[in-house]
């Protein structure tokens, strides 16, 4: 007997070389795809990681740099506010004592104004003026610069009529007319000085006392005038 011939069925059976080659070259050309994708898929992330990097450092040293800045701002804030308490508490005296040193600094309630606009409500708040103190004894002291005035006015009215009638003449008709003059130039005087003592008070001369000083004045130019006419008539 013969044997079976079965080279045909191994034959078919059997891969074929070329095409085992043909797929494993395929098979290597899509590592190598995948392995060309996967270091431009992880350059492309390092290259974005890097921007990201660079990106975060320029942003820390924006930051640092507003930092310093705002430092500065607040530095440059805190030395106006704390010149404009020391000319405040000069003016108030006693009334910004108790607070020792200047208000600490508050969050405002009104966010929408920067702090130039404060500073510059501070400014106007410390240049105000506390209104001045009544002198004591106001009253009395114009009252007797009132009579003083008067007084004088009185004397030198008295003067100038006895000076006329001495010289008679021309004399006896002006002079009684600038004595008349000159007596109303003591009560003026005596405002004038009022007037001065109330500068270096820094108290206001109100008309209630000029009123005084006048008053003062025509009373104490009648007592006299009176008193020395009646002795007059009494001797």
């Amino acid at each position: 007997m013969t044997a079976p011939d079965h080279d045909g069925v191994l034959e078919r059976r059997t891969p074929d070389y070329r095409s085992v080659i043909r797929k494993l070259t395929n098979l290597d050309e899509e590592a190598a795809a995948h392995r060309a994708e996967a270091r431009t898929w992880h350059d492309t992330r390092a290259q974005e990681a890097d921007e990201a990097v660079r990106q975060a450092d320029r942003r820390v040293l924006q930051a640092q740099a507003a930092v310093r800045a705002a430092q500065r701002g607040l530095e440059e804030v805190d030395a106006r506010a704390a010149v404009l308490w020391a000319e405040f508490s000069h003016r108030a005296g006693r009334v910004a004592e108790r607070f020792a040193r200047a208000p600490q600094p508050a969050i405002p309630r009104q966010r929408d104004r920067d702090a130039e606009d404060y500073l510059r409500e501070a400014a106007t708040a410390a240049a105000w003026t506390p209104p001045a103190k009544p002198l004591k004894g106001a009253t009395f002291l114009y009252a007797g610069l009132g009579a003083l005035g008067g007084a004088v006015g009185l004397a030198a009215w008295s003067l100038l009529r006895w000076a006329g009638r001495e010289g008679g003449g021309d004399l006896a008709v002006g002079l009684p007319v600038v004595a008349l003059i000159v007596a109303l130039l003591g009560p003026i005087l005596a405002v004038v000085a009022a007037k001065r003592v109330a500068d270096r008070g820094a108290t206001p001369l109100d008309a209630s006392a000029v009123t005084t000083v006048l008053i003062a004045a025509l009373v104490t130019a009648g007592v006299i005038l009176a008193a020395v006419r009646a002795n007059a008539g009494g001797g």
